[in-house]
């Protein structure tokens, strides 16, 4: 009996550490660098051909790290690798680049992570309204890989349902 409590334990040490590493996990640049780092994305999915993808949230905010994971698992980095330039903007605490999320028309009020789609020469596209994914650690990565699906671009010569295309 004791070895069985010892591994639950061990089991529940590891779980725990392993939650508290992903949420110390920096994702989201200082504030500051958004400007700098939304006109490079800029530059490099006039390139490309790709879409932009801004993401608004802050390291605090438990469901952007689940998002942020979801976004790099074995299904879903080939499509946002391949279709999308992803931009983190920093939200601070609901005061930092706030001008930012206004112009695409993120609600932060309704919280975070929020997403806004822009194509290659930076018009917006689409912008969650409703905090859509505002509650990501509840959510699968199922409904990330819909996401992308749904507004990655449609290359010539490809479909909709082709991941790398």
């Amino acid at each position: 009996m004791k070895t069985i409590k010892f591994f639950v334990l061990a089991a529940v040490l590891v779980l725990g550490v392993g939650s508290a590493l992903a949420a110390n996990r920096q994702i989201y640049p200082d504030p500051a660098q958004t400007k700098a780092d939304l006109a490079a994305a800029l530059k490099t999915a006039a390139v490309s051909h790709k879409r932009i993808l801004l993401d608004f949230g802050g390291d605090w905010c438990g469901d952007c790290q689940v998002l942020d994971l979801y976004f790099h698992d074995a299904t879903n980095r080939p499509i946002l690798d391949a279709n999308f330039v992803l931009v983190h903007v920093n939200i601070g605490h609901m005061d930092a680049n706030v001008e930012i999320a206004e112009k695409y028309g993120i609600p932060l009020r309704k919280g975070v992570p929020a997403l806004a789609v822009l194509d290659e020469h930076g018009a917006l596209l689409y912008s969650q309204k409703t905090g859509e994914f505002e509650d990501m650690r509840h959510m699968e990565s199922a409904a990330v890989t819909k996401f992308l699906m749904q507004w990655k671009p449609v290359k010539p010569g490809c479909s909709a349902v082709m991941v790398n295309c």
